[in-house]
């Protein structure tokens, strides 16, 4: 019988790479930081070069490791270049986080075909090819590996004002995570996703701009910070998360409650 620690929880990252999308605002931002906190070397990764120079120097002026890599996920041809550059300048990828997706703030029927696209190869297409190509080398190699999708509260609750495709989207993500997650266990890639509610963003910025703050609706009253979202990611990355595969959890501060 295998003689684990009490408790059997560690936040250690120290000797892992990960690859975390859309890491130049927001949430991606936020995971990035956290994670090269922990220990792990991280590839920063969007489309803003400027602002991936300046988290890779704000990381690396704390002592942690990272290496930034513009990518715009909706080119799959970059995919495996940018896996190639992650783990030419720092290893092999272990943890994958797909964080990047936009809105779209529109309704169906008056989308266009290329923000539809966007929307789909962003939110969905993207972070499949991404997720595949990362296990793929995993599998290779013969070498465990975690995965966390983020999704959002929107893929389990859609209003009707607007924004129905990202809802799809990320209800594709979570089904993605149910799925990938079994197509792999045998290879001991864990695949978990985590649903967040109403988070400070730019994205959310730009909702409240449009739609004033609808946080005075909320049982709390507030917009939640993305730092309130560490517990959630370092709980799949930890040992103790290690038969845990294919769930995802929901974080919305009660916010979907009446």
């Amino acid at each position: 019988m295998t003689d684990f620690p009490l408790p059997n929880v560690n936040n250690d990252l120290s000797g892992h790479v990960a690859l975390v999308t859309g890491t130049t605002s927001g949430l991606g931002k936020r995971f990035a930081k956290l994670l090269a906190h922990c220990g792990a070397s991280v590839a920063l990764t969007g489309r803003r070069a400027d602002r991936l120079e300046d988290l890779a120097a704000e990381i690396r002026a704390t002592g942690g490791t990272c290496e930034p890599i513009p990518f715009d996920i909706t080119k799959p041809e970059q995919i495996a270049t940018v896996v190639d550059k992650a783990e030419s300048a720092l290893g092999r990828v272990d943890i994958l986080i797909n964080n990047a997706g936009i809105p779209d703030a529109q309704r169906a029927h008056k989308m266009s075909d290329e923000l539809t696209d966007q929307v789909f190869s962003t939110n969905l297409i993207g972070p499949w090819k991404l997720s595949c190509e990362v296990a793929r080398r995993l599998i290779e190699a013969k070498q465990p590996g975690r995965m966390i999708n983020i999704s959002s509260m929107g893929a389990f609750r859609y209003d009707g004002i607007g924004a129905a495709l990202y809802s799809v989207t990320k209800s594709g993500i979570v089904r993605m995570t149910e799925c990938l997650s079994v197509e792999w266990a045998r290879h001991n890639i864990n695949v978990n996703a985590i649903a967040p509610g109403v988070f400070d963003s730019e994205m959310m910025d730009g909702m409240i701009e449009r739609m004033g703050d609808f946080s005075v609706n909320f049982p709390r009253k507030r917009i939640c910070d993305p730092a309130q979202l560490d517990s959630s990611v370092l709980y799949f990355l930890s040992p103790a998360s290690e038969c845990v595969t294919g769930t995802y959890v929901k974080v919305d501060d009660g916010q979907g409650s009446k």
